[in-house]
């Protein structure tokens, strides 16, 4: 079953209920819908966005088994195995072997973290805003592992290289796109 984006919105509202998931959630979609059009996907905007704003489906209730129950829960729900496949590949290494392959399961792998890491810096700023954040800000938090301790520095360089891009390239082009989203995770 191919899920509407409203649909999709009310599943993560049943299984989340902090604003801080369902703010997490918001980001990450608005994130993927942007890597969608920049690279070239736009006709998938929608179940880019759809599996940004699920790949934390069950974090919330289910911490110890992230990426594992949203596997049962979605297909429970008889959505689309891309779907499934999708939101879980972002747990590769942590809690799933689910490599990412197709391109959007490897944005989804590198922002997933880095966008916490992108709005805990910009929160720093006078302006609380990504408007003016700039890359070297992000790699000076991104070289203290105590600054946003929850956000995996190993995670976000394996998600870099999976793409083929550097480092500053990924976080560059994940500000300009939280930017273009209005976000701070």
């Amino acid at each position: 079953m191919e899920l509407t984006r409203d649909e999709a919105f009310a599943l993560l509202r049943e299984y989340n209920e902090d604003s801080f998931h369902i703010k997490h959630a918001l980001t990450v979609e608005g994130v993927m819908r942007y890597f969608a059009r920049e690279l070239g996907y736009g006709d998938e905007e929608e179940f880019w966005g759809i599996v940004g704003l699920l790949h934390d489906l069950d974090f919330e209730r289910y911490p110890d088994q992230h990426c594992i129950k949203s596997q049962e829960i979605l297909r429970e729900r008889g959505v689309d195995e891309r779907i499934v496949r999708a939101t879980a590949s972002h747990g590769y290494g942590l809690t799933v072997d689910i490599k990412p392959k197709h391109e959007m399961e490897k944005v989804l792998y590198a922002v997933d973290e880095l966008t916490g890491l992108i709005g805990a810096t910009a929160l720093m700023r006078p302006s609380r805003s990504v408007s003016d954040l700039e890359l070297k800000s992000v790699k000076k938090k991104f070289k203290t592992p105590s600054f946003a301790a929850g956000c995996s520095r190993q995670v976000i360089s394996q998600g870099a290289d999976m793409l083929g891009w550097s480092l500053d390239d990924l976080i560059s082009r994940t500000i300009l796109a939280m930017r273009a989203t209005d976000a701070v995770d």
